[in-house]
């Protein structure tokens, strides 16, 4: 049976892109139906329509509140008949109403070795603390910030002349190979 996804991402969307063609080159019994952006100019915004997947923009300034904004996102995922929740640069915490809804159904993926560098700027606080090891993690979303169970991790070395952005592009090729993995891997588990 397909497992139907929504990717809530903020930004560029190549965690987006990867995913998705990583599903449909590897054959994993998914597909992406929503994507759930909050900047209606992110460019992940354009990838998701040139990619013909459903986008639902939410500004969350034009609620009284997060439980309002999330009612509504939570409505569209059950209208999308979404099983699990994917996120990809989702730059916002995710809150209770969608906590309940999709209960250890919501993954996210962040780019450093939890519970090490917690946040959103896991690359940079690495970078600054002078490890020489730093990576990614795919975890199970719950109340706190990062704080949810780790479900898999990739190592990436830290070279003594890199800069944020060098880094970064490491960073984002082990995020683009672990997170397709880790999807499999759940699904073929029975998890999602």
């Amino acid at each position: 049976m397909t497992k139907r996804l929504a990717v809530f991402a903020s930004g560029t969307g190549t965690n987006f892109v990867a995913l998705n063609q990583a599903i449909k080159e590897r054959q994993i019994p998914a597909e992406i139906v929503l994507l759930v952006c909050d900047h209606e100019q992110a460019p992940v915004v354009q990838r998701a329509r040139a990619a013909r997947i459903p986008t639902l923009i939410v500004d969350f300034h034009a609620y009284p509140n997060k439980v309002a904004a999330e009612t509504l996102i939570l409505r569209e995922l059950k209208a999308s008949q979404v099983d699990a929740v994917l996120l990809a640069g989702y730059m916002r915490i995710v809150g209770s109403t969608l906590l309940q809804g999709y209960p250890h159904r919501i993954l996210n993926l962040h780019p450093a070795l939890l519970p090490k560098f917690p946040g959103r700027h896991g690359i940079e606080d690495a970078l600054a603390a002078g490890v020489h090891e730093t990576g990614v993690t795919v975890h199970f979303v719950d109340a706190g910030v990062d704080t949810g169970e780790i479900i898999a991790q990739r190592a990436v070395p830290v070279k003594a002349d890199d800069t944020v952005a060098s880094l970064a592009i490491r960073i984002h090729d082990a995020e683009h190979d672990l997170y397709p993995i880790v999807l499999q891997r759940l699904i073929d588990d029975g998890v999602l």
